[in-house]
């Protein structure tokens, strides 16, 4: 087969043992391989050196794209703005990255012609789902290659030690490190720890796994205080009042909260979560900045936010975690809650001041020129409502009765039953 009538696939290749191996396999099937890294923050990657290892195995090129601003400002701060949170403790890390690498893939398929995608996701996770969804929706004639679904490359590589006589038998370099006794997922928002010697719901782990973040013992015997500023929902500007930093540019602001936040033992999460694919999972994570940055801006919402739109906006929040999570960023539902989103923030605005000591956000207080607080209204000091609210205490009694007419009226059913 000439290379130009071979099929041509992009794949998503990180340099590790498993994407390696799938490419080679990839050409060996009668494919040009396009290899495609995505820069979203990954710690001391060496792309070089990524870019390097996908020709010697056989890859037509390596294209490396930095989407790290992108990644924050299109996809971190839209799950901010609704301080997204999976089963009350995730943070969508791994999740929120997946449709902007996704995104970047398939737009380098339809400009170098390519008429499939390829990836290294397991049969029993999430990636896989929210990879193929995501492609799915934003290129309908795309067609996916998952080698790890594949029955023929199952029954050649049934372990690591199948994957290392690939490699030995065709030459490609394996990284001398040994392996770490549990699987790593890095990025700018969070890294996770799963798999492996984790895969016991009950076995703990050395501190030494952590890259983002110190223990509450190694923390700081010194607090850090910072005020961080709003503009309908998005965090503009970080200033650290301890020692004068102060941050603007998103990327820059993001990958400081992550700094200081990290620093001050904050963002540890080890969970047993849901997968999309019906299986339960246990997975430790460490979200630094986003941790922050959630806790502040909830912070400032309840001081700008009606209450009625704050629990709709709950609700949206959820929804939108749920879909982010089970990979359905681009679906028109999705659409439809990230515009609704944008309106319920579009008073959120003001600083809120927080002081970080070993592993706590303590909120030292909050501004807005939106704010739906007002002092004389909420003060026990005031009878009424001050100078510019009728407000008269006598007419809660009559809110009392009539909210209270239909618990009356139970507790009669419930009394004449029993």
């Amino acid at each position: 087969m000439s290379t130009s009538t071979k099929p041509k696939v992009i794949l998503a290749y990180s340099g590790g043992l498993d994407t390696s191996v799938i490419l080679k396999w990839l050409c060996e099937k009668g494919f040009d391989v396009i290899a495609f890294c995505s820069d979203v923050g990954q710690h001391h990657e060496d792309f070089e050196a990524v870019k390097a290892k996908a020709v010697s195995c056989g890859a037509l090129k390596c294209v490396v794209t930095d989407l790290r601003k992108d990644f924050v400002e299109n996809y971190i701060f839209e799950a901010l703005k609704c301080n997204a949170i999976y089963e009350g403790k995730y943070l969508l890390g791994t999740s929120v990255a997946r449709p902007c690498i996704a995104k970047e893939m398939v737009r380098i398929a339809a400009e170098e012609g390519a008429g499939y995608v390829a990836h290294g996701a397991t049969g029993k996770g999430n990636d896989q789902v929210r990879f193929e969804m995501c492609a799915q929706a934003l290129d309908a004639k795309i067609k996916t290659i998952a080698p790890w679904r594949d029955a023929e490359f199952i029954e050649s590589f049934k372990g690591r030690k199948d994957l290392l006589a690939y490699c030995t038998k065709h030459g490609i370099p394996v990284d001398a490190k040994p392996k770490s006794n549990y699987s790593i997922d890095e990025n700018l928002f969070h890294t996770s720890y799963e798999s492996g010697v984790l895969e016991d719901a009950a076995c703990t782990y050395e501190e030494s796994m952590f890259k983002m973040t110190v223990s509450p013992q190694a923390a700081p015997e010194k607090s850090t205080e910072i005020d961080i500023e709003f503009v309908k929902g998005v965090p503009v500007k970080l200033t650290n009042k301890t020692d004068g930093t102060v941050k603007t540019d998103p990327l820059e602001l993001f990958m400081y909260a992550n700094e200081i936040a990290g620093a001050n033992a904050i963002g540890r999460i080890d969970i047993v979560e849901n997968r999309f694919v019906g299986i339960k999972s246990r997975g430790v994570y460490e979200t630094p900045g986003g941790t922050l940055l959630r806790d502040a801006h909830m912070d400032l919402e309840g001081l700008c936010m009606d209450r009625e739109v704050k629990r709709i906006a709950e609700g949206m929040g959820n929804e939108f975690a749920r879909l982010c999570y089970n990979g359905f960023w681009f679906a028109p539902e999705m659409d439809l809650i990230r515009h609704s989103v944008s309106y319920s923030q579009r008073d959120v605005t003001g600083v809120v001041s927080l002081e970080l000591y070993k592993g706590n956000i303590i909120c030292r207080g909050r501004t807005s020129p939106n704010a739906l607080y007002n002092p004389d209204l909420a003060s026990m000091d005031i009878e009424g409502g001050g100078d510019d609210f009728d407000y008269n205490p006598s007419d809660a009694a009559g809110f009392i009765r009539i909210n209270a007419v239909r618990l009356k009226t139970y507790a009669a059913l419930r009394a004449k039953t029993s």
